[in-house]
């Protein structure tokens, strides 16, 4: 009896590209292979890329040339390339890293099993008409408490910095009936707490009578054992109020929301092709911190985006202040190849890193102080781990903070209250409450 072949796979990037890595190494998994976490023992070495920040690329050929020796020791490893950044230059990966020999796009790794049997290298990155999802082995492998479900993805907002509607391609939803399987079937092997993903998640308009992330969310609420919902990325624009009434009425889903702004300035933002104005935001956050107080709320900011002032910049930091984010992440803008933006002139290096030191240290603030304000307050934890230190579980709060807790004998999955009673920079620490 042979032994199995190995799988390694090395992720980069978005939560997308996480629950992508799990489906491929399902799908190599129907065909024999076992996951490794060791490198230099696959057969087989997947990058699965992502191209939204500045040097993806030249971080994912860098990662390749450390790979020569062992393509050189090992003839018949394979490596193959997959993700955004293989979406986007295909041919090109072949062309400088001959030791590559699969090239695969996100709307293709369905493919891979059927790309791995060959002999010969291999390039897909087409746009296929059949679901990608529908042809994936059902998954089966064990879980942790929590998981990814995509729902939606693509984007047909087109902002002038962004590739993602060119390497992730036009919005698509998925049926809901295999949405609802899908999550069913993690429920069903310890599954608790599931993020709904897509690149503009809230566009997700799925079939039937009812369309629609909100009641996508109210059906996943009446599954057993579902205890939090949560869903990730969404676009201001398309906030409906059925998805904010949701906040207020279903139980499962959780009080924080990541709503990207990018910029508090009306000029930049329209630059961007962002379709709404810094007013509409503030008055969104409103409508749905007035059906969720105690909602948290996170953010994705650029600075430095080509043609921004120091008007626009305050303007960015005004709406900072007015919002109070209890999270956000914040980028100095950086020029992706075939997009609108990559041909304007940019702000000089030195402006847009003195605008995001100042970003960066006013969100920050933001942040320890929603932090400091979670002591004394009681809260749910999902246990996902044991801590560092002895007989300590750390998990989740509602609001997404990580939470450490000693509890000697508790359990990985278990849902519990704890009474938050410290902030650290990155974390709380809490008690658990009796039951």
């Amino acid at each position: 009896m042979t032994d199995p072949k190995k799988l390694f796979i090395k992720t980069y990037g978005c939560q997308m590209n996480v629950y992508d890595s799990e489906r491929m190494a399902e799908a190599m998994g129907a065909e024999g292979y076992v996951t490794t976490e060791v490198m230099e023992e696959a057969d087989l070495i997947l990058l699965n890329t992502c191209h939204i920040r500045e040097k993806a690329s030249e971080k994912l050929y860098s990662d390749l040339g450390r790979m020569k020796p062992l393509k050189r020791d090992r003839p018949d490893l394979k490596i193959g390339v997959a993700g955004c950044v293989a979406q986007a230059e295909g041919e090109e990966i072949l062309r400088r890293m001959p030791l590559v020999d699969i090239v695969v796009g996100p709307q293709s790794y369905h493919r891979l099993p059927e790309m791995a049997k060959t002999g010969r290298k291999q390039i897909d990155t087409e746009f296929p008409v059949e679901d990608k999802f529908a042809l994936l082995p059902e998954r089966r492998a064990g879980r942790g408490p929590t998981a990814f479900l995509t729902v939606q993805e693509g984007c047909d907002k087109f902002c002038a910095f962004c590739v993602v509607p060119y390497t992730r391609g036009a919005e698509v939803s998925r049926p809901k009936a295999r949405i609802l399987a899908e999550a069913r079937s993690l429920v069903e092997r310890g599954v608790r707490e599931i993020t709904l993903l897509g690149q503009n998640v809230n566009a997700y308009h799925g079939d039937g009578a009812a369309p629609g992330l909100a009641p996508l969310i109210r059906e996943l609420a009446l599954i057993p054992g579902l205890d939090r919902i949560r869903y990730t990325t969404s676009h201001p624009n398309d906030m409906d109020p059925a998805l904010i009434a949701a906040h207020a009425e279903v139980e499962q889903l959780m009080p924080y929301l990541h709503l990207p702004v990018q910029s508090g300035s009306d000029r930049i933002l329209k630059a961007m092709n962002r379709k709404h104005t810094a007013a509409q935001y503030l008055r969104l956050v409103d409508r749905i911190r007035a059906a969720r107080p105690d909602i948290l709320l996170s953010s994705d900011f650029i600075v430095g985006f080509p043609g921004e002032t120091d008007r626009d910049f305050e303007d960015t930091m005004d709406l900072i202040r007015a919002v109070g984010f209890g999270a956000a992440f914040s980028f100095r803008y950086s020029a992706r190849p075939g997009t609108p933006a990559a041909e304007k002139t940019p702000v000089p290096g030195d402006v847009a890193d003195q605008r995001l030191h100042a970003l960066q240290a006013l969100l920050t603030d933001q942040q320890r102080a929603a932090q400091a304000a979670m002591v004394g307050r009681t809260v749910g934890v999902l246990y996902e781990k044991p801590g560092r230190l002895p007989g300590q579980m750390v998990g989740k709060s509602d609001h997404l903070h990580a939470v450490h807790v000693h509890d000697p004998a508790a359990r990985v999955g278990e849902l519990v209250r704890v009474r938050i009673s410290a902030a650290a920079p990155n974390s709380l620490a809490g008690i658990r409450m009796a039951d």
